[in-house]
């Protein structure tokens, strides 16, 4: 059998004694994953991104591993949850509006010294102090620096739309707002180059469009190289305790790894590895986490049906956005029908040799995204489930 037809042959022993639909987390992929991302990372240790795992025993397993530390987190909920829960460095990824959490996180001196808040306008600032409910903890603040580049004197945009500043004075400006006023203190710089750490250069058949990307997201590091350089410099002469410098996701880790001025890495799609993230030319890695749907019904020649599986993923719609049928190998959906809420038709060769009750193995199209979709993961060593842990969703936390 080939590998792909060993795993499957693996996963069906494995959970032989389960129902589907369920999920599973071959636990050998998910290990040799993160020690790829850790070479990667040159020495530079690696945040989780948490939303891209969301099972609490996976960050703690991951956590463990040398050359990673601390969390990124997604919401200010899952943050104080998480370090509720005993982890130490959790740094929200994103602005928030959650005047409870805000009240709770300035009341609380643990919190308050394991969370950093992501701030990148002094609006932000008035907020948090508008819900502190007479907590009088200082907050910990990372300022957020906009990667996306800029062509043609600013009239073409290449990236994702997150913070407005751009500029090293503009950074400077902010730096010395928060230092100015009690109750905050900046700990950390961050900038998430998603147009290259996000977008795959490696597109099947479109060889003209994967050049492209190359050649943009080759543009893209040499200035964001430059402009993050001098935006440490300038927050550093305002800042000299500076805790850290974030920057970088699953695609981009050598490349961010090597900026002098980047004193650590953010990842974590990279541990399940997704079908978005099979489309690169400077790594490769494992499928780690897939879920499985049963063969309900038999329709004719080259056709089954499987229970479930419409579980597109975030971002802009489109066939990207789909799981793919993964094992056994040569399905594919019903162009009429595509993944479908209530049952998804699969044709191909492949279907004749299925039975009712057999099992279709898919890889999401995103990574942390599948377990809002089950509340359990079953970890798999070998051809056994070792452990079945519950995922965020398992635990009754859904954040978003």
């Amino acid at each position: 059998m080939n590998s792909a037809a060993t795993d499957r042959a693996r996963y069906d022993r494995a959970t032989a004694h389960l129902d589907a639909p369920l999920a599973i987390v071959d636990l050998d992929a998910f290990d040799a994953n993160a020690d790829d991302l850790v070479r990667r990372a040159a020495g530079k240790p690696v945040r989780v991104a948490s939303k891209s795992v969301r099972c609490r025993a996976l960050l703690e397993r991951v956590l463990a591993r040398p050359g990673f530390a601390g969390i990124m987190s997604y919401t200010l909920a899952e943050s104080l949850w998480l370090a509720r829960s005993g982890f130490e460095d959790v740094l929200l990824a994103y602005p928030s509006a959650d005047r409870a959490g805000f009240g709770e996180l300035a009341s609380d001196a643990k919190l308050a010294g394991a969370v950093t808040v992501m701030v990148d306008d002094a609006a932000q600032l008035d907020l948090i102090d508008a819900a502190r409910c007479g907590g009088a903890e200082e907050i910990r603040v990372c300022l957020e620096l906009d990667t996306s580049l800029r062509l043609l004197g600013g009239r073409v945009r290449i990236g994702a739309r997150r913070s407005p500043l751009r500029e090293p004075a503009q950074l400077a400006e902010l730096a010395r707002a928060v230092a100015a006023r009690p109750g905050f203190r900046v700990v950390g710089l961050m900038a998430y180059e998603g147009h290259v750490a996000g977008v795959g250069d490696s597109l099947a058949g479109r060889p003209l469009r994967s050049r492209t990307i190359r050649l943009m997201q080759g543009a893209a590091r040499k200035e964001l190289a430059a402009r993050r350089a001098e935006v440490v410099r300038v927050v550093r002469a305002v800042v000299p305790d500076l805790e850290f410098v974030n920057g970088g996701g699953t695609g981009s880790v050598q490349q961010t790894a090597a900026e002098d001025a980047v004193t650590e890495i953010a990842a974590g799609s990279g541990l399940y590895m997704p079908r978005l993230f099979d489309n690169y030319t400077s790594f490769s890695g494992r499928p780690a986490a897939l879920f499985a749907q049963p063969v309900v019904r038999r329709p004719g020649v080259g056709v089954v049906t499987v229970l479930g599986g419409g579980y597109p993923a975030s971002g802009a719609a489109g066939v990207d956005r789909l799981p793919v049928p993964y094992l056994p190998q040569g399905l594919r959906y019903d162009p009429q029908e595509g993944a479908g809420e209530a049952q998804t038709p699969l044709l191909g060769s492949p279907a004749d040799d299925l039975l009712i009750g057999d099992r279709v193995w898919f890889r999401h199209a995103k990574a942390g995204e599948l377990c809002e979709r089950f509340d359990t993961l079953h970890l798999i060593e070998g051809d056994r489930v070792t452990e079945s842990v519950p995922t965020y969703r398992g635990e009754g936390r859904t954040f978003l």
